[in-house]
């Protein structure tokens, strides 16, 4: 098991909340994803911080994210009360498009909403993994006086 794994692991399995500088220290190891690793089904959850957006995502009974082209991505694949997948496009007000954008000093695979001031950089875990962070006006928690960003991960189906 590599150590990005052998970490990853860890952090998902952890019940307790996780302080953002672990997530950032943790991200900082991390190699940027490209759009074309992106590319594909994925199975998403939440690392919980605090941040005031913790638990939107379980409300809305989100599944993941698709990744069909770098034009045509499901930022939102919820389940219906059958189980079926679908894509929400009313909690965010639409899809997105993955681009490369540079964060924190280098140039990461990002989801841009089509909707919303929200973009979701992308780095690698390994073929498997990614862990993503949700950025922009609007996904801010500023709650603490100081600028905190969401964390995610992503786990290809």
């Amino acid at each position: 098991m590599t150590e990005p794994r052998k970490t990853f692991t860890e952090l998902t399995a952890r019940t307790g909340r996780i302080d953002d500088a672990e997530l950032d220290a943790f991200w900082a190891t991390l190699a940027p994803a490209t759009i074309e690793f992106m590319l594909g089904e994925w199975k998403g959850g939440e690392f919980d911080t605090g941040h005031k957006a913790n638990g939107f995502m379980k409300r809305l009974n989100w599944f993941g994210k698709t990744f069909h082209s770098a034009a045509d991505a499901k930022p939102l694949v919820c389940l219906d009360a059958d189980g079926a997948k679908f894509s929400n496009t009313e909690a965010m007000n639409g899809e997105a498009s993955l681009w490369m954008e540079e964060f924190r000093g280098e140039t990461v695979a990002s989801m841009v909403y089509d909707g919303k001031p929200v973009h979701d950089h992308f780095k690698v875990v390994d073929d498997n993994a990614v862990v993503g962070i949700m950025n922009g006006k609007g996904a801010m928690d500023t709650s603490s006086g100081t600028p905190r960003h969401l964390y995610f991960y992503l786990e290809r189906v």
